[in-house]
């Protein structure tokens, strides 16, 4: 093989390592438009304070058990022991699901119906609103839990 060959069949080679290696980089999100929520939804801004788990379980927490969804989707809140953060989508239907949901994990003594309220959230899968009430219901439609707008 000649040198200039020799020269192509190298330089090709690189170009297909090159091409290899950029299409295993996974790609850079900066903006994920999947959590943008219509700011005009009345579930978004608004500081919501848990009334009951289930139909008629009121709970006496530390803290009073909350969240507020901002219109970018960030969720940010307390499970009534710990700070509570993540992410929401609200979609068609009153549809809601929350996702990515952490707790600071502070020790406290209802730690359990801490635990229970985060679990709620998260398996909430549509939502009702009656005046100032925010009711989640589970994918099987049953009552998860109950909530009340703060003033």
């Amino acid at each position: 093989m000649s040198k200039t060959r020799i020269g192509h069949v190298l330089t090709l080679a690189l170009i297909a390592l090159t091409l290899a290696a950029c299409s295993s980089r996974p790609a850079e999100v900066t903006r994920d438009d999947a959590y943008v929520i219509d700011a005009d939804n009345p579930v978004v801004g608004q500081r919501w304070n848990l009334l009951l788990l289930g139909t008629d379980e009121r709970l006496s927490m530390p803290n009073t058990p909350h969240f507020v969804i901002a219109a970018d989707g960030r969720v940010s809140g307390s499970d009534g022991c710990n700070e509570l953060n993540g992410r929401a989508r609200l979609g068609d239907g009153n549809r809601i699901e929350f996702s990515e949901l952490s707790t600071t994990r502070r020790g406290c003594p209802q730690l359990d119906d801490a635990r229970r309220i985060t679990g709620m959230m998260e398996d909430a899968y549509r939502y009702l609103i009656d005046h100032d009430r925010l009711v989640f219901f589970g994918p099987d439609q049953r009552v998860l839990g109950g909530w009340r707008r703060a003033n």
